[in-house]
């Protein structure tokens, strides 16, 4: 085969099943450890797409992991990558598309058409299907999938791989071969930090941590300095003897540096990163040169002097960063392409790192071994911990890995970390919640009938067949609320439900809204404030903003569209209700859309820059939604002028992916 990779490396036996399946034209379902290179096979994938003329379509999780497959796809395969995504489209038209899993569900409800040129399509870390929050795009897109179009489904271990496969097999006439492999090419080395020792065995750890004795110590010890696992900033004042800073002088005395060190709280991956500047950890040649290459990178991409810009400075010029949500994107990005040319030797980082970005390390180190779920202070998941321990080692680069848990008997008893190290990741459960604007998007093709569509999926697979179904209760609790709201009447939708049909996550509050004639009376600046307080989620102990007297009007009119809209579903016993929207960060926006630097509108609020941006781009992207869908011309306007006020500078993300993929360091 001309199309045929040259690899550093000779390919597994499961690397060569799933090329032997994609020359068949069968569907591919892989099942491998954290690491063992299945980006092999939709790089395979990719290459014949491209050497036959058809067209490929690659998603991932997170938009993350979308732009750093751009830049390194757009290396591989020069003039034929696209992205597109909530925030950026760039070259959409491209013969290998990347794009988020949203936005093929989109695409596959709404313009079926646009994907008759695709003949294949790869759901990295497919997994996500789990994901409480977003894994019913996952499940909706494999359904609703057009038939002509094969995939490749790529995963870290699922122990009910063969119940998922069944369930794919029922849903499509294709054949679908299952690839699954527990061997890792390059074997993981497991270490304890437990009671000031380093330790290879769990048998040791119980022994020397989990004593009557040392569990008197670490009482003593968790009552001074472990009083608040749930503060906001929970910075651990462990002793000399097991802290975190005398496990990076062994690893810098064993020689396995680089290290990616996963903490759950981002306050506490800053404080872990300055109480690393006392080690030495590169020389002082490689100080002024990690130095160098961060303030070129930062001037190439005209990132502005801040608090800290100027802080990872001094960490980076010791080979040391912190990276997590909070960070300026940018400076984000900055931090990775350091990390990824050795610049840096340890990064302090919050799991979302673990989570497909492709930074080689030979060690990792997992901070504790329980994290906060949700409301809860609990163990760690076996798939979270297996997705961080597996960054450790990479192929091609390491010939081990090394994972190191630090041990609190205090925060779980020895047969849960036992628990931990030894059982299977947890299998994947459907998320199926088929969101009003997918529910219109189905009811206007198959009207009634679309709950037929319920029977196709995993969570009724996995039901086996009961008639009594929680999901398809509620997806008939929100077909009464459509109606009941008027978004369908005789079987047709109405204007608002053909706006709402596009309006992923906020589409009652917004058509309401419409509705009610109150977005054709807002300025420009007013309609921006009030799409980021539809999208703006407040912390617990934020404080509260005062409005003017213009907002406090469209608050309150806001308000009582939603509380119309909540009476409606509690009546309809909907479990998930409409969001309300929160006008908490109103001034900081209209600061920027005044012009105002970004430092001084991060100054007037509570948040991290990084939320900031994440939320003032979650604002143009459901503009951009709603650009497309059937509004006046006049409104049309408008929206294209809140976007323009709002989308520049720090916010651009498209103009920040063009720049970063051209770094050079």
């Amino acid at each position: 085969m001309k199309y045929k990779i040259k690899y550093k490396f000779e390919l597994d036996d499961f690397q060569k099943q799933a090329y032997g399946a994609v020359e068949k034209n069968h569907s591919v379902l892989v099942s491998a450890p954290t690491g063992t290179g299945k980006t092999v096979i939709a790089e395979h994938v990719m290459t014949k797409c491209l050497y036959e003329g058809k067209k490929v379509i690659y998603t991932a999780p997170i938009k993350a992991i979308s732009n750093q497959k751009y830049r390194e796809f757009t290396t591989s395969f020069p003039d034929k990558v696209g992205i597109i995504t909530g925030d950026v489209s760039i070259n959409p038209f491209a013969p290998l598309l990347i794009m988020t899993t949203e936005i093929f569900r989109n695409r596959v409800l709404e313009r079926k058409n646009s994907l008759i040129d695709h003949s294949w399509i790869i759901f990295d870390e497919i997994h996500y299907l789990d994901d409480i929050d977003r894994g019913t795009v996952w499940e909706e897109s494999l359904i609703l999938m057009p038939p002509h179009i094969r995939f490749i489904g790529l995963s870290a271990t699922i122990p009910n791989v063969d119940q998922f496969a069944s369930w794919l097999k029922t849903i499509h006439s294709h054949p679908i071969e299952i690839i699954k492999t527990t061997i890792r090419p390059v074997p993981l080395h497991f270490y304890f930090q437990c009671s000031g020792k380093i330790l290879n065995e769990l048998k040791t750890v119980k022994k020397i941590g989990y004593s009557r004795r040392k569990n008197i110590y670490y009482q003593y010890n968790y009552n001074q300095h472990y009083r608040s696992p749930r503060s906001s900033i929970n910075l651990k004042k462990e002793t000399y003897n097991n802290s975190p800073i005398s496990l990076i002088r062994h690893l810098i005395k064993a020689n396995r540096l680089p290290c990616i060190y996963f903490s759950f709280s981002r306050k506490r991956c800053e404080y872990l990163a300055k109480k690393a500047l006392s080690l030495s950890l590169i020389s002082i040649e490689e100080q002024n040169n990690a130095q160098m290459a961060y303030d070129r990178a930062c001037d190439e991409l005209n990132i502005s002097e801040s608090e800290r810009k100027l802080e990872l400075r001094e960490l980076v010029s010791k080979g040391i960063a912190y990276h997590h949500a909070g960070i300026h994107p940018m400076l984000k990005e900055v931090i990775e392409q350091l990390f990824y040319a050795k610049y840096i030797k340890i990064i302090f980082t919050t799991e979302t790192f673990a989570l497909g970005i492709n930074m080689p390390a030979k060690s990792v180190v997992i901070d504790e071994m329980r994290k906060n779920y949700g409301r809860f202070h609990k163990m760690l998941k076996i798939r979270d911990f297996h997705q961080m321990a597996g960054r450790s080692g990479r192929r091609g680069i390491d010939k081990e890995g090394f994972v190191y848990c630090r041990i609190n008997p205090e925060e779980l008893s020895f047969r849960q970390i036992s628990h931990i190290l030894s059982a299977s990741s947890e299998p994947i459960r459907s998320r199926f919640n088929a969101s009003y604007a997918t529910i219109l998007n189905l009811y206007e093709t198959y009207e009634e009938n679309f709950l037929n569509i319920f029977s196709l999926s995993f969570y009724h697979f996995l039901e086996k067949k009961q008639s009594n179904s929680y999901q398809l209760n509620q997806m008939k609790s929100k077909l009464k609320t459509l109606k009941q709201l008027d978004y369908i009447r005789d079987k047709k939708l109405t204007i608002k439900g053909h706006l709402a049909k596009k309006l992923y996550g906020y589409e009652l509050i917004l058509a309401e809204l419409y509705k009610s004639g109150i977005l054709e009376k807002l300025s420009a600046k007013e309609l921006g404030i009030l799409c980021l307080a539809v999208v703006f989620e407040p912390k617990p102990r934020l404080k509260k903003a005062k409005l003017s007297y213009e907002l406090k009007r469209v608050k309150a009119e806001t308000d009582k569209i939603i509380k119309h809209i909540r009476n409606v579903e509690k009546t309809y016993r909907i479990d998930s209700m409409s969001k309300r929207p929160f006008f908490d960060l109103s001034f900081s926006l209209i600061d920027w859309m005044k012009n105002k630097s970004f430092d001084n509108v991060i100054e007037e609020t509570d948040l991290d820059e990084g939320e900031i941006i994440r939320y003032y781009r979650m604002s143009i992207q459901i503009l951009r939604e709603m650009l497309d869908t059937p509004v006046p011309t006049e409104l049309k306007e408008k929206i294209s002028k809140t976007i323009n006020l709002i989308n520049y500078g720090a916010i651009d993300a498209e103009n920040q992916l063009q720049s970063t993929a051209n770094i050079e360091l």
